[in-house]
């Protein structure tokens, strides 16, 4: 039994056949040559096919070309790809650093591979003046998407809802979730899932980290309308005033916090501060703040407020007390509003 070709793959098939063909080719030549064009079984069948892919590719930006044919009274289709040439790329420091944390989002799933490989391209095209041996030091505290992100990409694109096995952060019950898929956000060094609770007919988040097993789409594409914005704070209940924080950080330490702040225009600071730099910082949340700034141990000393130095303090006297090799004592996980 034959298997349908999905449609993307059509369209790559389509892309690499016209690249490759030389002097392009002929409607009878893709229908006869290029898989998943052979299985329309009637002429008009691949007309409307081909005419709704020929306006894909343009509409994704392939320079799709068109010539006459004399010989064979037909019109050849092929790829420009010469005005398809992108310039000389230069990126600073600042660029490269902002593109090797965006691939850390990918380490764990089925393009970490390639993103490191792009990265490692792109870091050689950079200038050669600059020094990137300090962008190891940018790191994304995000735990893994794990295998539920892919599918729930496809379906929040698709606009189709999913099924999935949930386990509930406040009694660990697990259960069947139905869901219209909204977008994905990550807060708090968590994955969440926002949409539209169809069971509860409400709108809910879920952790990514919770699912239980894989995820299955139910229903066709395009059965709902994604609101035009989503307020993820308010959906997690993370909205809250704002800490300004003054810090003091050990030299070459503590990269990315500083990355984040701002020099202290301070002049004065408690002896605790000797030796190291001063630094303002402006948090969104005391808690996440607090979790954040206990992340790097000794090497951030919090000068103020007071209740952002509690708070990490009571973080890393917590950690103290966790035997050492004590199973998932490292992995902290906020409450879900599920």
């Amino acid at each position: 039994m034959s298997t349908r070709t999905r449609a993307d793959e059509r369209l790559l098939n389509l892309v690499i056949a016209l690249v490759n063909s030389g002097h392009g080719l002929t409607r009878a030549q893709i229908r006869a040559t290029v898989e998943g064009y052979t299985e329309p079984r009637t002429d008009d069948a691949f007309e409307k096919l081909f005419e709704r892919d020929k306006t894909t590719l343009r509409e994704l930006g392939f320079p799709l070309s068109m010539s006459e044919d004399t010989f064979q009274d037909s019109i050849r289709y092929w790829l420009d790809m010469q005005s398809y040439d992108m310039p000389p790329v230069h990126l600073t420091a600042s660029q490269l650093g902002v593109l090797s944390v965006a691939a850390q989002l990918w380490r764990d799933g089925a393009l970490g591979a390639e993103s490191r490989r792009a990265v490692t391209k792109l870091r050689a095209l950079g200038d050669p003046d600059v020094d990137t041996h300090g962008l190891g030091a940018l790191a994304l505290r995000v735990g893994a998407a794990g295998g539920a992100y892919g599918p729930l990409v496809d379906a929040i694109d698709s606009r189709t809802a999913v099924r999935f096995r949930y386990r509930a952060a406040s009694t660990g019950e697990v259960a069947v979730r139905t869901v219209e898929p909204w977008r994905l956000a990550v807060r708090r060094g968590g994955w969440y899932l926002l949409g539209q609770d169809r069971d509860r007919e409400a709108a809910r988040a879920f952790r990514l980290s919770r699912f239980d097993g894989s995820v299955g789409t139910v229903g066709e594409a395009g059965a709902f309308e994604i609101p035009g914005s989503v307020d993820v704070e308010a959906m997690l209940g993370l909205r809250s005033a704002q800490v300004e924080a003054f810090l003091a950080i050990t030299p070459g330490r503590a990269t990315a916090l500083r990355a984040q702040g701002r020099p202290s225009e301070a002049t004065e600071a408690c002896g605790c501060a000797e030796g190291r730099d001063l630094v303002d910082l402006t948090l969104d949340d005391l808690e996440q703040g607090a979790r954040l700034v206990a992340s790097y141990g000794d090497a951030v000393v919090v000068l103020e407020p007071d209740e952002l130095r509690e708070a990490v303090a009571r973080r890393l006297r917590a950690a103290a007390a966790i035997p050492l090799g004590t199973p998932g004592a490292a992995h902290d996980e906020e409450p879900d509003r599920g």
